[in-house]
């Protein structure tokens, strides 16, 4: 049984990958159907693989969907833990959910996107310290002043790390920009679309046969760059790494993860991801387990 086997990792591996995967099955390029992508998420919080999964992403409008396929399900040891995609005029619909269903579900993260101050704002005002709020921000021109307000609102940051077409992925400067700014600013992130894989590689953007392909960031070398970053590492020399596609340039030992001359001990690495390097959403869980156990860096159940 899945609920009786739990894969053991090194102390760096296990606060590196602690709730990273927020789980977004219903989005593209998966885009399951509601019903299926709750039943594969319900198998994951009782698989080997538990200890790397995050939250359940959805919109807010198709909460009431999503009950109706939950409710299929026995009640989960613990509530399920909700990311709701929604605008300020969503704020009572969630509100209300949680007033209702929090013995099951609870959304405690709230995603939504500005390209203003303005936005900002009237995000702020509408959710309350009761949430993890993730604002989508762009990052092609510099989003320092967008970040600043960020800090001064008492939100978080969200990066789009790529998407469906080669050109919804940012480069690696514009990646690692946006982290040292939030960084700086004492501003939490998370990253979605685009980083299936540990390494950096060509991909396909698709599950359909034949589909386009182009080169996709690894959410290792994404996340170990968040920890240099936030123990003081500069961004030129951290910038590299979320170029690196070999993985043995990337070794681990007991207390910590090492790449061309910088270092993390596990609790650098877990400090990092408690207050800075929150998570990553993809529309796949599997995938990314797949590609760690086939890299040896993680065991098989």
């Amino acid at each position: 049984m899945g609920s009786e086997i739990v894969v053991e990792l090194p102390a760096p591996m296990s606060a590196l990958l602690s709730e990273l995967v927020d789980y977004a099955g219903l989005f593209p390029p998966a885009a399951l159907p509601m019903s299926e992508a709750v039943a594969k998420y319900a198998s994951y919080t009782v698989g080997p693989q538990r200890a790397m999964l995050g939250r359940f992403v959805l919109p807010a409008a198709r909460l009431d969907e999503f009950l109706s396929c939950a409710d299929a399900l026995e009640t989960p040891a613990t509530p399920w833990r909700l990311s709701a995609l929604a605008d300020p005029d969503d704020a009572e619909l969630v509100a209300r959910f949680n007033r209702w269903h929090s013995a099951r579900f609870i959304i405690d993260a709230v995603e939504t996107k500005a390209n203003d101050v303005a936005t900002i704002w009237r995000i702020a005002s509408a959710f309350d310290e009761s949430y993890a709020v993730f604002v989508e921000i762009p990052v092609a021109a510099d989003p320092s002043g967008l970040i600043d307000e960020l800090a001064a609102r008492g939100l978080r940051a969200k990066i789009r790390t790529g998407g469906v077409t080669a050109d919804a992925f940012p480069s690696a400067g514009e990646i690692v920009r946006f982290m040292a700014l939030c960084a700086r600013q004492g501003v939490p992130f998370k990253a979605t679309a685009g980083l299936h894989h540990p390494m950096r590689g060509e991909y396909p953007l698709t599950y359909a046969p034949g589909s386009d392909r182009a080169t996709m960031h690894g959410f290792l070398g994404v996340f170990l760059a968040a920890a240099l970053l936030y123990d003081g590492s500069d961004e030129r020399s951290v910038a590299s790494l979320l170029e690196e596609g070999v993985l043995d340039a990337i070794s681990v030992d007991e207390d910590g993860i090492s790449w061309k001359g910088h270092r993390v001990t596990a609790a650098e690495i877990a400090r990092a991801r408690a207050e800075f390097a929150a998570s990553f959403g993809s529309c796949s869980f599997e995938e990314p387990v797949q590609d760690l156990m086939t890299l040896n860096l993680i065991p098989a159940p």
